[in-house]
């Protein structure tokens, strides 16, 4: 079916109120509050552990192996996360598809479109370990890695590439449940496979001795554990997601709708990365004290960016989903509820980081200088979070329209263009901290406003009010 028959495809209200043989997660019914948090609080708690998983790497090899093999690991970070940004933007593409088909109750084309997910997921994986093996010395070259630690960061990534089929089974496999309600499995999936990745980097360092390898092994041993239990539950699943492994095949059609929705939000998530690199050179020519301080602020705030990211993420599936079905109006209630719902949330989360930025950064240092330049851009960012809301929910709720490209673009210059241009002209002028992170909130501002003028004109066209 294609995009234009599920908004075509009308059906009786009454015999959507029936129970659903097909073991669908109906978002398109009921009320709408609950639904938002129960789906948001997980998919959270999961970016969250994530992030704490990833920082043990860095912590173990910093604790028990060398200098060396701490700066590689860290040094890699911008890396794997351009690479992981990339392609969970790219899973947004499956969510948003099989959604509509869920929506529409359309089983045929929600199988097909899992097929086509989980095929394109190892296609994908499989394609990074053979380039990214091929690619990690210039990689590691481009970089600029010190000659010391340039063994320990080819090393790393060559591992680290070797395992991207698991990591891209995980995430579109997240992808999957998440269009049909459920973030609690990808949450469980992750849970259990974090924690093995702290057993084996202790295992792996401690008692055999390795470092960097170590700690690389186990984190694709991680991804390789959290893609085998969510495969599992996925060929186990009752309801209309289940995998059918005979039906592991891509369909065109299907796949050609995925990468219009997914590529622009992948590429957003790329390019985002990349404004971040530039924003992190200006950084370090301020000294390594600054260098010290934004990292440890970073670590605290960015908790705050995955709440406000998941209230997006969950428009994507939410508005996917009621838009399929027809029910244009709950579409309206959905964005404009989750909205109240995710600014309040964000008002307060960042409320309480205000008040307790000081102790946070003494968690991470006790130089004064440090704590007072991390408490600066705590603040900063705190003060301006809730610009972040605008951003990111009207952003999801356009792509949960199938309207993808929109939002990519106008990040593409809300925040990326702005913040490399302040760096390249502002920021030479004002060689100051301050007026660094003063592009933050800028930039979220910019995009905030413009994002939401076409949030709402595209709502005016394709969710009639009556």
């Amino acid at each position: 079916m294609s995009e234009s028959e599920i908004k075509e495809k009308n059906f009786n209200k009454k015999d959507r109120r029936k129970s659903d043989p097909a073991g669908r997660k109906d978002l398109t019914q009921g009320s709408i509050l609950d639904k938002v948090l129960l789906f948001a609080i997980p998919l959270a708690l999961t970016s969250m552990l994530q992030q704490l998983f990833n920082a043990t790497d860095v912590a173990v090899v910093g604790s028990f192996a060398s200098k060396e093999a701490m700066a590689a690991v860290g040094g890699n970070a911008p890396v794997v996360s351009l690479l992981v940004n990339f392609f969970v933007g790219l899973s947004v593409g499956a969510n948003v598809v099989i959604a509509r088909y869920i929506g529409a109750k359309d089983t045929g084309g929600v199988r097909k479109a899992v097929g086509t997910a989980m095929s394109l997921a190892l296609l994908c994986g499989i394609f990074i370990a053979a380039v990214g093996n091929l690619i990690a010395g210039p990689i590691v070259r481009l970089l600029g890695v010190p000659g010391e630690v340039a063994p320990y960061s080819l090393l790393y990534l060559r591992i680290f590439f070797a395992g991207a089929p698991f990591l891209m089974l995980y995430n579109f496999g997240a992808a999957v449940f998440r269009s049909n309600g459920n973030t609690r499995t990808p949450l469980i999936c992750l849970f259990t496979g974090g924690v093995l990745n702290v057993g084996a980097n202790l295992f792996f360092v401690l008692v055999l001795g390795m470092d960097v390898d170590g700690v690389a092994i186990a984190t694709v041993l991680s991804n390789l554990v959290s893609s085998v239990m969510l495969i599992r539950r996925l060929v186990n699943e009752e309801s209309v997601i289940r995998l059918d492994v005979s039906q592991l095949r891509i369909d065109p059609g299907t796949l050609a709708f995925m990468v219009r929705i997914g590529l622009p939000a992948a590429m957003q998530s790329a390019v985002f990365s990349i404004s971040n690199l530039c924003v992190q050179t200006a950084i370090n020519s301020l000294g390594a004290d600054v260098m010290a301080a934004s990292s440890a602020a970073f670590n605290i705030e960015i908790f705050i960016f995955f709440i406000i990211n998941a209230f997006g993420q969950t428009l994507v599936t939410f508005v996917g989903q009621n838009y399929g079905a027809g029910e244009y109006l709950r579409c309206r209630k959905i964005v404009r509820r989750t909205l109240i719902v995710s600014w309040c949330v964000a008002m307060a989360a960042s409320g309480l980081m205000i008040i307790a930025a000081e102790p946070l950064m003494r968690l991470f240092t006790d130089d004064p200088s440090i704590i007072k330049l991390g408490v600066l851009r705590i603040r900063i960012l705190m003060y301006s979070e809730t610009l972040n809301v605008f951003m990111d929910n009207m952003s999801g709720a356009m792509r949960g329209l199938g309207k993808s490209l929109i939002p990519a673009l106008i990040t593409l210059f809300g925040v990326c263009g702005t913040r490399i241009t302040w760096v390249f002209t502002g920021f030479r002028m004002y060689h100051t901290f301050f007026s660094l992170m003063i592009v933050f909130p800028v930039s979220w501002g910019i995009t905030a406003v413009f994002v939401t003028i076409m949030y709402i004109r595209t709502r005016n066209k394709m969710l009639p009010a009556e």
